[in-house]
């Protein structure tokens, strides 16, 4: 069964970049290829805050900030090309809970195929594909509550980077579902607004 969490990849071009980290989360220990092909976790997603928060921690990370052609992302320059799911690129995004790599790829359907992607929007304007790669029961540290870890890999294509593909990953911690409560939609295969 599909759980709501899967909503977050199709609505990463929707959201706000908001991301806390803990105080102790050193910047350079940020692994940007893993963190952008779901090899880490939420605790190393949640390590990106600061930089986000702070120009100068990202550019001293070595990320220069780009101005914003889409509303709902943040965009940084590498100063240095970075290899991602196969591919080489200079160009990050964030937006919410989503790190993105940003690929010269016009077609985005070969690449979700080599990463067995399933479509949600497949249409010659937009496309979408994604894939929950880890839900895993964890302990939330502050307050001992029973969570769900969810990474979720997708690609996708947005109006604002013509003839490019975003590819990266969704990192949240989700409430267990209560068994009582009606199932959610399959938010895989429900369309979200947006470029």
């Amino acid at each position: 069964m599909i759980r709501p969490s899967l909503l977050l990849f199709a609505l990463a071009a929707a959201l706000p970049a908001a991301a806390a980290a803990p105080a102790s989360a050193p910047a350079s220990a940020i692994d940007l290829p893993a963190l952008l092909e779901c090899r880490q976790r939420v605790a190393d997603f949640a390590a990106v805050g600061p930089l986000l928060a702070d120009p100068l921690k990202a550019v001293a990370q070595g990320w220069r900030p780009l101005p914003q052609s889409n509303l709902f992302m943040r965009e940084y320059e590498l100063v240095r090309p970075i290899q991602v799911f196969g591919h080489s690129t200079t160009r990050i995004a964030f937006a919410g809970a989503s790190a993105m790599a940003i690929l010269d790829l016009p077609d985005p359907r070969p690449l979700a195929r080599q990463l067995q992607l399933e479509a949600a929007v497949d249409t010659p304007d937009k496309a979408m594909f994604g894939r929950e790669v880890v839900s895993r029961d964890v302990t939330d540290p502050k307050t001992g509550e029973p969570m769900i870890e969810s990474i979720i890999l997708s690609v996708s294509t947005v109006k604002s980077h013509p003839g490019q593909t975003l590819a990266g990953c969704s990192y949240s911690l989700d409430l267990p579902e209560d068994p009582g409560a009606p199932p959610a939609p399959d938010a895989l295969h429900t369309p979200a607004g947006g470029g």
